[in-house]
């Protein structure tokens, strides 16, 4: 049986390069080189795209080459480029590992769209809508799903310090993980809050604070129906949760563990699961997905955020919800591929 080639496309020019290296190596672990013929694509942080022979912590030098994926439909693959010469590799799909800005938000998906190869995730209009938490919210509150009240200031503009209802949360309204996020008590603290969300996003969404646990739900799209992982909570030292920012983040959140499956009521786990589905649809979402929300005392659930690339490292939150409802990373991998081709006959 001939393998399926797939290109992997990781790292990037994000904040979250890191991240999405050692999904890619994990990934690694986890791709039946049986079933699948790999292609390491490895995207520097300087924008560089690399052909490599793994992930591995050198992959950026040895015997990586030049590669770029073509826009041109009848290549339906990469361009290799190397002594002056060009070697075409025609794919059948694309798994991009990439999280945050570049990888996340529809703009690989579009080039993919370009090239007409299939590819695994969300499309461009629902990665643009994930990606922009003000339109999450939008789009989440017309479905009937609850979102924190928030207001967005764009470029330089201001808001008016005096009359927000502290605790809020100040955030990029387009960015990846914890970076730039910051909890505001009062007024005095806003302005700075505000210069650490621009240093991402030129966007900045303000946003009161929800007293709540905050829980997370692993979906997983299947040819005919959703798949739920065990529901995550996340328990908290100190704080606020803080994800990727530590020196060393395979040891964890460095002020967080996540309990697995959450110890909430099976009522709220199902609330839970069903309110992330309901999300999922509502925006659009194909794939995967890992749905973040607030589990306030009165039982309601509110909306966080929605991830559509999640991290898939070994200490990333998706592949351990999905694990402890029976689908290994492996198992995953294959059920994204499945969809993605099937998706493609329809």
């Amino acid at each position: 049986m001939n393998r399926l080639k797939i290109g992997v496309i990781f790292g990037g020019s994000s904040e979250e390069h890191f991240v999405s290296v050692k999904s890619a190596q994990e990934v690694a672990k986890n791709l039946s080189t049986d079933i699948y013929e790999p292609y390491w694509v490895g995207i520097t942080q300087s924008g560089a795209w690399k052909l490599c022979d793994l992930p591995g912590a050198d992959w950026e030098n040895g015997r990586a080459r030049p590669v770029v994926l073509s826009p041109d439909r009848s290549v339906h693959g990469l361009l290799v480029l190397e002594q002056g010469r060009c070697e075409t590799i025609r794919l059948d799909l694309v798994l991009p590992v990439l999280h945050g800005t570049l990888g996340e938000d529809g703009a690989v998906q579009g080039l993919l769209e370009l090239s007409g190869i299939p590819y695994a995730g969300c499309d461009i209009q629902s990665s643009a809508l994930c990606m922009d938490k003000s339109l999450t919210y939008t789009v989440a509150r017309s479905a009937g799903i609850a979102t924190p009240d928030f207001r967005v200031v764009t470029g330089n503009g201001k808001a008016d310090a005096g009359r927000l209802p502290y605790p809020v949360f100040v955030k990029p309204a387009r960015s990846g993980s914890s970076f730039g996020v910051s909890k505001v008590a009062g007024a005095e603290g806003l302005p700075s809050a505000l210069d650490a969300a621009r240093q991402y996003d030129s966007k900045v969404l303000i946003e009161e604070a929800v007293d709540g646990h905050e829980v997370g739900c692993a979906i997983l799209e299947g040819p005919s129906t959703l798949t739920a992982g065990e529901v995550d909570r996340v328990a908290l030292s100190h704080g606020f949760f803080r994800i990727h920012q530590e020196d060393s983040p395979e040891t964890g959140s460095e002020n967080s563990t996540f309990i697995v499956p959450a110890d909430i009521s099976e009522a709220s786990r199902r609330l839970v699961r069903e309110s992330a589905k309901t999300v999922y649809r509502a925006l659009g979402c194909q794939g995967l997905a890992r749905v973040d929300m607030f589990l306030k005392e009165d039982g309601q659930v509110v909306l966080n955020e929605v991830n559509t690339l999640p991290g898939l490292t070994s200490y990333s939150r998706y592949p351990r919800m999905m694990a402890a409802a029976g689908l290994p990373l492996s198992d995953v991998i294959d059920r994204l591929v499945s969809v993605t081709l099937h998706r493609k006959k329809r």
